[in-house]
């Protein structure tokens, strides 16, 4: 597909001034465990894991992208399990990520830092699941599968992040018992489980599959992070299996009062640089962005944001690029990086159709925030909220327009003013104040 290069479209839409920017720090008060790796290893240890023969096979699950340190994590729960004379095999829980494939997985893996080398165990990832049951979840048929490599162990655990999903909101989201039922259900669960989910509630589904999982399978429990602000772990726990949906819940709002957010509500255009799946499932965060774009789930309440610009993928996505339908617009360098094969398995898989949409493609930045300004109607430069952010992980530092800055809260600080100026239609930062130039109260500078 040819989109219309800048000669077809500059005459549409004449040029706008943009607003004057302040460079910003934004630093809430958060928690940081200062030994996650020890931590890792005492909770290994408080699973169940007693009656297990020496030698015996016991299945680590991981894969979730964008963890703080989740190789170092990993690698100290397979280095315990082995001290304690068992053969620790690390199986991909990452449902249909990696293009659906053996190689797929191991390179988004590998993109962790989670090698067999890096973590002196070997990786199984295998595809093959194996169908569990089928139970009823509201008027629908749900088949349960989980994986053959983790059910051929004598145990199986699981470690990942209680966070916020980025599909729906309830007692549990993104967690212990979403990688058990979802990641180690490969393609087939993963499949299986948002189909379901989407027409009688993914709440509803987890539970009714988790609850086949434990019976049926050697699932010992798993262990479970929470990040604060600045995406490193605060905390670290072991939680059993059949404790899960007791346990993640506190865990969960434990996440959310830690979770990285804008530190304003109201925004016209938030510029994102970058999106990717190791900064969030959904390619950029929905509950920062207050879109989810999931059939029968409502939007999050806040924050409001009228239009986003997305300009980019991470190396690290590996060019899935499933998120970019949560953007108004983006530009003809960041489709040049999209491999539709591996966005497509996510859209597919996950039944989520709005984050695979390609949304309006423009040449370049200065026609792409000409458009943007344009489409906000009665633009003024001196009013216009404009947030513009790295990505939805890296939230410590942002730019935003001077009409935001009066609203900032006590935990920002100013640390220089900007203009945008273009090359080759490229935008770029010229800084107009340096730091130590910049008002030094914080707040809102003011």
């Amino acid at each position: 597909m040819e989109f219309p290069d800048r000669a077809d479209v500059d005459h549409l839409i004449d040029p706008q001034p943009l607003p004057e920017f302040a460079r910003v720090r934004y630093e809430p008060r958060t928690e940081r465990l200062d030994d996650p790796v020890g931590a890792a290893r005492e909770a290994t240890d408080a699973l169940d894991l007693d009656d297990l023969p020496e030698g015996a096979r016991v299945a680590v699950g991981v894969g979730s992208r964008g963890i703080d340190r989740i190789d170092e994590v990993a690698a100290a729960v397979v280095d315990r399990l082995a001290e304690r004379g068992f053969d620790p095999v690390v199986v991909p829980a990452m449902g249909s990520h990696g293009g659906a494939t053996p190689e797929g997985q191991r390179e988004v893996l590998e993109a962790l830092g989670i090698t067999e080398e890096a973590v002196g165990a070997p990786i199984d990832a295998r595809m093959a699941a194996a169908e569990l049951e089928t139970v009823p979840v509201g008027d629908a048929d749900l088949p349960v599968y989980f994986s053959e490599a983790a059910s051929e162990a004598d145990a199986a655990l699981v470690v990942n992040r209680v966070k916020a999903h980025t599909n729906f909101t309830g007692p549990i989201e993104s967690g212990l018992a979403k990688m058990t039922v979802v990641g180690l259900g490969k393609q087939r669960g993963a499949k299986s489980f948002h189909s379901t989910a989407i027409a009688e509630g993914y709440v509803e589904a987890l539970t009714a599959a988790l609850e086949v999982i434990e019976r049926e399978t050697p699932l010992v429990g798993g262990i479970a992070l929470v990040e604060n602000f600045e995406e490193e772990i605060g905390h670290l726990e072991a939680v059993p299996a059949g404790s899960f949906l007791d346990r993640e819940p506190e865990l969960l709002e434990r996440a959310y009062d830690e979770m990285p957010t804008l530190p304003v509500d109201d925004v016209d255009l938030l510029v994102v640089d970058e999106i990717g799946k190791e900064i969030s499932g959904a390619g950029m965060d929905t509950n920062v962005i207050g879109r989810y774009r999931v059939l029968n789930a409502p939007d999050p309440e806040t924050p409001d944001i009228d239009l986003i610009y997305v300009r980019g993928l991470t190396e690290a996505t590996k060019a899935n690029g499933n998120g970019i339908g949560l953007a108004d617009l983006t530009r003809q360098a960041a489709v040049d990086q999209l491999d539709l094969k591996k966005t497509y398995a996510n859209a597919l898989t996950s039944g989520s159709l709005a984050k695979s949409k390609l949304p309006v493609v423009a040449p370049d930045d200065e026609f792409a925030l000409r458009t943007a300004l344009a489409a906000l109607g009665g633009y003024d430069p001196e009013t216009v909220r404009i947030v513009w952010i790295r990505n939805t992980q890296d939230l410590g530092e942002l730019r935003v327009s001077d009409a935001v800055v009066a609203d900032l809260p006590a935990a920002t600080t100013v640390v220089g003013r900007e203009t945008v100026g273009y090359d080759d239609g490229t935008a770029e930062f010229n800084d107009e104040t340096a730091e130590s130039e910049a008002d030094p109260t914080g707040g809102s500078g003011a």
